[in-house]
């Protein structure tokens, strides 16, 4: 049996053998932690990283966290003003034929102060709500905001200065919703830095 022993189990038997060393007793609970440690981690120490390497990390990715914090804020502030943008797009032409009712009934006319009530309410809901009207006359023309769709000659205003709003222009917030179709004059002294028409 000794011998069976032997044969099977003898070249394992070994493995479990410890030898004297001469270390001591703490020297051997040492190096059983360390081996516990790179077992449980499966990192072995001296590749660990040091305590400055997580403390880079934990920084970095705290400031990720915190960068995506303020786009994500952001985003969401764009969103809250700029979700309206087809609904207050849609409603502009309402606004034009409001204006055109407005100036074709008579002013002391009840169907022309309910037509002003009207407007004047829907137009103050949509202000609230970020719309800027673009319908200035004697400006220079800006073709950022204006689209020209009429050139009058006239030599007693500056050249390139609106001098009639045929359909107003919106802002939403600082977006332009529409271009103001204007009416604009040339033939007049030129300014410096004349816009093309």
């Amino acid at each position: 049996m000794n011998d069976k022993n032997e044969h099977n189990g003898g070249a394992n038997d070994d493995a479990y053998v410890i030898e004297d060393t001469g270390e001591s007793v703490a020297d051997i609970e040492h190096e059983m932690e360390v081996a516990a440690q790179e077992a449980v981690s499966g990192v072995p120490p001296a590749a660990a990283p040091q305590e400055d390497d997580f403390r880079d990390r934990y920084l970095r990715t705290l400031a990720d966290f915190e960068n995506f914090r303020k786009r994500s804020e952001r985003e969401k502030d764009d969103f809250k003003r700029y979700a309206l943008v087809g609904v207050i797009r849609d409603l502009l032409p309402v606004i034009d034929n409001l204006e055109r009712a407005l100036e074709h009934a008579e002013e002391d006319d009840e169907f022309h102060k309910g037509v002003a009530l009207i407007y004047k309410q829907l137009l103050d809901v949509l202000q609230r709500n970020g719309l800027k009207p673009i319908g200035e006359s004697g400006v220079r023309f800006d073709p950022n905001i204006h689209e020209a769709v009429v050139r009058e000659e006239d030599p007693s205003v500056p050249s390139h200065t609106v001098v009639g709003v045929l359909q107003k222009g919106y802002f939403l917030y600082d977006r332009l919703l529409r271009p103001a179709l204007v009416k604009v004059a040339v033939g007049g002294s030129e300014e410096n830095g004349s816009a093309d028409v």
